[in-house]
């Protein structure tokens, strides 16, 4: 690959033609002192002339490009082009050909000498300053964080939410709490509220003895017979006979008897509308009470198989209940999740929700934090996903004294995405011998090839960086071999050009990606609009 890359730069120059003169206003300059390097120019009216741009003329640096004077003899423009140029170290320099397009064709100007001479300083009247310290660079910000935060704020709201209104133990309402006490205790309760009502006093004795008779008959039907609020009086009564002959229930003929007298007064206050005195009324309720006290006293003791029977049916109730809950919390929360996933799809399409949950490599690329760095010597800047780390490319020894070549990179060729930059410097080039920026793609093509990377398709055209250097981008698909297999991937390609005019020096940027990675595009565009060529120094 490095013979094939040696090989294709050396190219035959091209000669200056008489049509353009170059100068410059001096040859020896102290240091950071300007010289002016002019161009001229003689075309045709119909010709396009393009100028050199950028930092073409290193080992100097271009501090200014003036606007072109054009004047007009004849069917002739004579153009001028001017450049302000300075260097910062002492030492002996050669300003390199520049290129000049004129029409279809290509010239050269002449390469100069210029001597920069040190400037004395006078320490006495000049302070000196020690060393400034490191500056640390931040890392870019990033608002994963807030959606981070964000994911974790939504998963507590709806946490508490549940714990809320599922899971909390809730305060019990007067009723709730009366429900709770046992038959016995609840029936001593309404008794005590009757007497707070104002039933008597306002003669309401209808609602007086429904209340009372329900009193009783709530608590026979939890205690003793369970269609007790059902039955007629005389249902009742008969049951309760039936279960004193059957030694059931201790309760005594007189007790039997004073339930049956009661429950029939009642049953005339509500149905003949008869209306005994309120002081009988008082004493069919302190009669109730008492016969509650007998009923209780009556009832038999429960075995230890009841009780045991009774702690099942309360343990079985309380894994119902919570059952409910853990059901209802699950699908409360799956329901959050589906609708979330529904609404993210919906804004921001299902393939982009499905690898933000489940995570895709490319798409953490392109999300993440990108590093903005500079490569090789003259330094190439670029903006990518991760730091390129430098790459061993050793050199065949019959090479080594012509070929040198640093490279940095993420990811090789037969990874799903890869970022290579590389600078190779060519002894057999130069001023003499400048490199060919068309032959250059050749090698880079040939280079795939030997990886096994197969069904190239090639494309070209040229590229400008934003700081309008000038190069040249091949791209296309290609079939990409899948390692420790034998079958290959759909991908694409794209290898930036550049070369320093009359240097040595061919700066490459390859990047491979596959087809199926739709966050590729943007990441690629990303990096290739970063791209920036900047001045070796010196």
């Amino acid at each position: 690959m490095l013979r094939l890359f040696a090989i294709a730069f050396l190219l035959v120059p091209f000669y200056l033609a008489a049509q353009v003169t170059s100068s410059i206003d001096s040859t020896k300059i102290k240091i950071g002192q300007q010289i002016t390097f002019k161009v001229e120019v003689e075309a045709d009216t119909t010709d396009l002339v393009v100028f050199p741009e950028g930092q073409t003329f290193s080992p100097l640096e271009m501090i200014e490009s003036y606007k072109v004077d054009t004047t007009k003899n004849n069917a002739k423009y004579q153009l001028i082009k001017r450049y302000g140029l300075t260097q910062f170290d002492s030492g002996s320099y050669t300003i390199p050909k520049q290129k000049i397009i004129i029409g279809s064709k290509t010239f050269f100007t002449d390469s100069l000498r210029v001597e920069v001479s040190n400037i004395e300083v006078d320490t006495t009247k000049q302070g000196l300053y020690d060393i400034k310290p490191f500056i640390k660079v931040e890392k870019s910000s990033s608002n994963r964080w807030l959606i981070i935060l964000g994911i974790l704020l939504a998963v507590l709201l709806v946490a508490f939410l549940l714990y809320w209104f599922i899971w909390r133990k809730k305060p019990l309402s007067e009723d709730a709490k009366i429900a709770l006490l046992p038959p016995y205790d609840r029936a001593k309760l309404a008794l005590k509220k009757l007497d707070e009502s104002t039933y008597l006093q306002n003669a309401e004795l209808k609602d007086y003895y429904s209340e009372l008779t329900f009193i009783i008959r709530k608590y026979l039907d939890e205690k003793v017979y369970d269609k007790a609020l059902e039955s007629t009086t005389d249902e009742l009564i008969s049951r309760l006979n039936l279960l004193k002959d059957a030694n059931q229930i201790e309760l005594s003929t007189e007790d039997i008897r004073n339930l049956e007298t009661i429950l029939k007064r009642a049953d005339l206050v509500k149905f003949a509308k008869s209306a005994p005195d309120i002081e009988l009324a008082k004493l069919d309720r302190n009669t109730i009470d008492i016969e509650i006290d007998h009923v209780k006293e009556a009832l038999p003791e429960p075995t230890e198989e009841e009780k045991l029977l009774n702690q099942q049916y309360k343990e079985e109730q309380a894994h119902k209940k919570k059952r409910r809950k853990v059901l209802l919390t699950v699908f409360i929360s799956v329901f959050l999740i589906i609708a979330t996933v529904i609404g993210f799809g919906i804004k921001y399409g299902f393939a982009y929700v499905k690898d933000t949950l489940i995570g895709h490599e490319s798409k953490e690329l392109l999300e993440g934090n990108w590093v903005r760095s500079e490569y090789g010597i003259p330094p190439i800047s670029i903006s990518t996903p991760k730091v390129l780390k430098r790459l061993d490319t050793p050199v065949p020894e019959e090479l080594n004294d012509r070929v040198k070549i640093t490279a940095f990179g993420y990811g090789s060729v037969l990874d799903f995405f890869s970022v290579i930059v590389s600078t190779t410097t060519v002894a057999e080039a130069g001023e003499d011998n400048p490199i060919d920026l068309k032959q250059a793609p050749e090698a880079a093509i040939r280079q795939l090839e030997a990886k096994g990377i197969k069904d190239i398709t090639v494309k070209r055209e040229q590229f400008i960086t934003p700081n309008a250097a000038e190069g040249l981008k091949t791209y296309g698909t290609a079939r990409f071999p899948i390692l420790n297999s034998e079958n290959f991937v759909d991908g694409h390609y794209a290898i930036i050009h550049f070369v320093a005019e009359g240097e040595k020096i061919m700066q490459q940027i390859m990047i491979t990606w596959t087809d199926d990675d739709v966050y590729a595009e943007e990441t690629v565009e990303r990096i290739l609009n970063s791209i920036e060529l900047k001045k070796a120094e010196e």
